[in-house]
Parts: C-alpha cells; sequence; structure tokens
C-alpha cells in the first residue's frame, strides 16, 4: 500500500470518527430539555442549579477555539461539536434566567459575563503569541484540563450509585452518549496523533464505561431483587 492511500484512509477514518462523535454528541446536548420542559412548565427552577450549563459553556467555547485553523490543523470537526454544543448551553442560560427568582437571575449573569471574559482573554492572549505551536500549546493544554474535568464530573454520580446500589440518578442513554462520544474522539485524536484531543477523550471512554457497567450491573441486580419471592416471618 502506498504511503498517498496509507494516508487517505487514516484521514477517512480519522473523519469519521469526528462525524461520528459530532452525532453522539447531540445526545448529551438534548439530554437536559426534559429539565427545561419542566422548568418552563413550573415557571420556576426550583433546586436545579444553573452552573452547570455555565461551565459546559466555558468548556465548548475553548474547545470550539482550539479545533480553529489558527490554534490547530484540520480539527475542523472539534469546531462545529463544540458551537452546536456552546448555541445549546447559551440558549439553556438564557431560559434559566428567564424563569429564576432574581437572586438567581442576577448570580446566573454574573457567571455568564465572568465565562464571557475568561474566554475573550484566552482567545485575544493566545492571538497574541505568535509562535504557532506555542500557541496550540497554551489553548490545547486549557482545552485538555477543561474536558477532564467535565468528564471527571460523573465521578460523584458514580459514587453515589455504588452507595445507593441505584441507578435512578444515573440516565442510561445520557451515560452511553458519553461513552460512544468519548470514543469517537479518542479514535480521532489517535488518527490525529493530537494529544490534546486523546487523552481527555480517553479518560472520558473510561469513565463512561464504568458507568455503563454499573449501570447493567445495578439494573440486572434490581431485577433479580424485585423478582425473589417474599420472606415469611412467623410469630
Amino acid at each position: 500500500m502506498s504511503v498517498f492511500a496509507s494516508h487517505t484512509i487514516c484521514k477517512v477514518a480519522k473523519d469519521a470518527a469526528g462525524i461520528a462523535g459530532n452525532i453522539f454528541a447531540f445526545g448529551l446536548f438534548v439530554s437536559p430539555i426534559p429539565t427545561f420542559r419542566r422548568i418552563i412548565r413550573n415557571g420556576s427552577t426550583e433546586m436545579f442549579s444553573g452552573l452547570p450549563y455555565i461551565y459546559s459553556l466555558m468548556n465548548c467555547l475553548i474547545c470550539m477555539w482550539y479545533g480553529t485553523p489558527l490554534i490547530s490543523h484540520d480539527n475542523i470537526l472539534v469546531t462545529t461539536v463544540n458551537s452546536i454544543g456552546a448555541i445549546f448551553q447559551f440558549v439553556y442560560i438564557i431560559i434559566f434566567m428567564m424563569c429564576a427568582e432574581k437572586e438567581k437571575k442576577v448570580k446566573m449573569f454574573a457567571w455568564l459575563i465572568v465565562i464571557l471574559g475568561i474566554f475573550a482573554t484566552i482567545l485575544l492572549g493566545s492571538l497574541q503569541i505568535d509562535d504557532i505551536l506555542m500557541r496550540r500549546l497554551f489553548v490545547g493544554i486549557l482545552s485538555c484540563a477543561s474536558l477532564i474535568s467535565m468528564f471527571a464530573s460523573p465521578l460523584f454520580i458514580i459514587r453515589l450509585v455504588i452507595q445507593t446500589k441505584s441507578v435512578e440518578f444515573m440516565p442510561f442513554y445520557l451515560s452511553l452518549s458519553t461513552f460512544l462520544m468519548s470514543t469517537s474522539f479518542l479514535i480521532y485524536g489517535l488518527l490525529s496523533d493530537d494529544i490534546f484531543i486523546y487523552l481527555p477523550n480517553g479518560i472520558g471512554t473510561i469513565l463512561g464505561m464504568i458507568q455503563l457497567i454499573l449501570f447493567f450491573y445495578y439494573e440486572k441486580k434490581s431485577r433479580i431483587d424485585a423478582g425473589e419471592p417474599l420472606i415469611v416471618s412467623y410469630a
């Protein structure tokens, strides 16, 4: 096989993995919709927190910037998935602020301004770095750290599932979407030889796999326990 043919196959496989990652990420982006249906229906944010959407917006913006040609080469599929994610998170934040009490609304608006200010600082600061390799390193480290912290957030849920022996607080389709998206971008990153993509998504793949294993284990255990006959006690 010629070098050109090998490179072409690698490019096609990389693009296929990136497109798959974009599709699977959509499952993550739409997962909060039931929550926001409830918020809109009740006209209140109740006990829900808006910070996860603020943080997700920040993560999407940084990773979107990393995927642009100004930072890294041939990573447009990283930009597309995070651009769509940023739009979803921004819409969620707007809806949250519209339905939140005044105090929550002010806090959310303040957090939004802070996040946009930080992103603007990163964007303008990185453009001041003339060396393209150093610029990529700077933004890459930030995007990698942001992704790892995002993928690590389910550790609390994993601990809760083990403690309660219940999968009530760990939606199956959310865990599945996380696993499939992370695996797709892990392959994409490996084919690109981009450590800032394959490292965090490798961690995301492992954590997603752990969530799925726990789901099937405790979901099966719950069915078995439910099917056991009740023990009759005698006085």
